[in-house]
């Protein structure tokens, strides 16, 4: 398009970001009234009443926009994360529920998908007894040893079972009491939450553990370079399906399988960084490297989209189980709690790729997550039979492991994905973009040349 920058712009907001920026205002103003509303209404369905309102509203908003990006990300931040959360703040639950939130904090804790990274609790090794083991920041919830409520199964963030080690043996001498991340430091920290090591003092990296050896990957140079490769990949995917027409079929599913992974993770990267610039807070990271999970419990619960497993833990998964272990047991209580996590889970993933196509579900991918939730159950109860026995080396851990979710999803995730054409919408969308840098190029260059 030929025109000055004004011109340019005007062209390229009217009509479908024009909508966009209307329905994102309608969803400010809705989110203003529920952080008012729960200030003056008590807790509990009276409340929820209130909201009933705002959530079918979110429900709907996303039909009034019909690119795949902005349609597909405004139906997954505020028809399911952000109504999730506004029904547990309903019952003054999650992570609205802080009364320090200012409007705008709430505003974009409400809309976004990101979470506040919590601080880690300084641990002292002579003040430990067993009734009261450190939690991880992030992952790990490692239940009593004592307790007789929790001697059946282990509860935490994310369907991890925790291995209990003998009661009669101190927290040092089991490090990795939960089979995962968790590493007991073998000495005390000092009063301002650092760990003294071979007459070293180290800070704590209050996300995982305490880490006594610093981590570029984790660092700020390292989560640029990061991103910036994986930016750098995408664009190269994106370049790849100029050439399907060559490509067998199965190859361009695996690209889809990245195109997928790296498209979330960009994007939710980006907007955890705006959300960190303007608030000024840390925020818990998205995704943890699912290229490298060992299991279907390490895949889900630990590296994969973690902002919905943070929001399906208290909005599903723990109300299912303790309803369940009033019913079942203690036992069998994570059994349908693990089931209706996954199944909600399929059912919004539904609702999502409605919005995308607007066609009629087949159903496929509530089928897809309730086939992982069964192979989640069965991998638990084999863990707890084989009880340390036996454990893959980590790199068939990983085959298997990321070989599965890629069968499964060849066979019922992407055929519902490609049925609404989103691919091909998402392609024109990128020239699109494409198109409207030039625009401004262009128009650029005519402005200060003449």
């Amino acid at each position: 398009m030929e025109g000055n920058i004004k011109d340019v712009i005007k062209y390229w907001i009217e009509g479908e970001i024009e909508s966009f920026i209307k329905v994102w205002l309608l969803i400010y103003v809705s989110l203003c009234y529920c952080y008012l509303s729960s200030k003056f209404l008590p807790k509990g369905l009276f409340r929820l009443f209130s909201f009933l309102p705002v959530i079918f509203f979110f429900l709907y908003v996303p039909l009034k926009i019909s690119s795949v990006h902005l349609c597909g990300n405004t139906g997954f931040f505020i028809s399911w994360l952000c109504n999730f959360k506004l029904i547990l703040l309903a019952f003054d639950q999650g992570p609205l529920s802080d009364s320090s939130l200012s409007i705008i904090k709430f505003v974009f804790l409400a809309c976004l998908p990101i979470k506040i990274q919590q601080k880690s609790q300084p641990y002292v090794e002579n003040e430990v007894n067993r009734d009261n083991f450190h939690q991880n920041s992030h992952f790990q919830e490692t239940p009593s040893l004592n307790s007789s409520e929790k001697k059946d199964f282990a509860k935490n963030d994310h369907f991890q079972e925790t291995q209990f080690p003998n009661s009669d043996d101190k927290i040092e001498n089991n490090p990795f009491q939960d089979g995962y991340f968790y590493e007991t430091p073998s000495k005390k920290l000092v009063e301002n939450g650092s760990i003294v090591q071979n007459g070293k003092e180290f800070a704590q990296n209050g996300h995982f553990q305490e880490s006594p050896i610093p981590s570029f990957a984790n660092s700020n140079e390292g989560q640029k370079l990061n991103y910036g490769i994986k930016t750098l990949l995408f664009a190269l995917i994106i370049r790849v399906y100029d050439y399907s027409d060559y490509i067998h079929p199965y190859i361009i599913m695996v690209i889809y399988c990245f195109h997928i992974y790296l498209s979330l993770d960009i994007i939710l990267a980006i907007v955890s960084g705006l959300a960190r610039g303007l608030l000024g807070l840390q925020l818990e990271p998205q995704f943890n490297e699912p290229y490298l999970s060992t299991s279907l419990q390490d895949f889900w619960g630990q590296r994969w989209n973690l902002i919905v497993t943070r929001i399906l833990r208290p909005t599903i998964y723990k109300p299912v189980l303790s309803l369940s272990a009033n019913i079942l047991g203690r036992k069998w209580a994570p059994i349908p709690a693990v089931m209706a996590t996954f199944a909600v889970s399929g059912l919004m993933h539904e609702l999502i790729f409605y919005y995308l196509g607007r066609v009629k579900p087949t159903w496929e991918i509530t089928w897809f997550f309730l086939l992982h939730g069964v192979c989640l159950n069965v991998e638990i109860y084999a863990k707890k039979v084989i009880n340390g026995r036996f454990k893959l080396p980590r790199i068939i851990g990983t085959i298997l492991t990321i070989g599965f979710v890629m069968i499964t999803g060849f066979w019922l995730f992407f055929p519902q994905l490609l049925r609404c054409n989103s691919d091909v919408r998402a392609f024109a969308e990128y020239e699109a973009i494409g198109a409207f840098f030039k625009d401004v190029t262009r128009a650029v260059n005519s402005t200060f040349l003449r």
